[in-house]
């Protein structure tokens, strides 16, 4: 099981964020071949929901943006990931519910806006999210806008 922490971006140590970009380039631009720049000049204004073992190694990510800056009227959470090394082990559940309670901490009432890869659809909607308008790609992905 995962000690999950959120932290500000000024928060962060230099170790933490080199984990957190490693692991991001690992998850989005390795294993699902998405050429994009992830260093997309969002995560200074984020809170950085972090998963880690007991030594220390980041396992679980989730990045939450407040309102206004990946979309105008909504905060959002984005960049989920668990390493391959933990998938299937329930830690996509802790690591989404860990990120929902630390949005209600941070911006009460708040509604959440995500786009969410198709395939992982019914995973969302098990958190409340709420499919609004067709698929489109993203980075070659087929995506969802959700709401919750």
């Amino acid at each position: 099981m995962l000690q999950y922490t959120c932290q500000a971006f000024h928060e962060l140590t230099l170790d933490e964020l080199y984990a957190m970009m490693t692991i991001r380039q690992a998850v989005f631009a390795v294993e699902q071949n998405c050429v994009y720049l992830d260093a997309d000049g969002k995560d200074q204004t984020a809170w950085h929901v972090m998963g880690k073992n007991a030594a220390g190694d980041l396992l679980a990510y989730a990045r939450l943006m407040p309102k206004g800056v990946s979309y105008k009227n909504y905060a959002s959470i984005g960049r989920v990931l668990n390493a391959e090394s933990i998938r299937g082990m329930g830690e996509g559940q802790l690591l989404m519910a860990a990120s929902l309670r630390e949005a209600e901490r941070l911006w009460p009432g708040v509604t959440l806006k995500i786009s969410a890869q198709v395939y992982l659809l019914q995973f969302y909607q098990s958190f409340g999210f709420v499919p609004q308008g067709e698929t489109y790609l993203e980075d070659g992905i087929p995506h969802i806008a959700m709401l919750r």
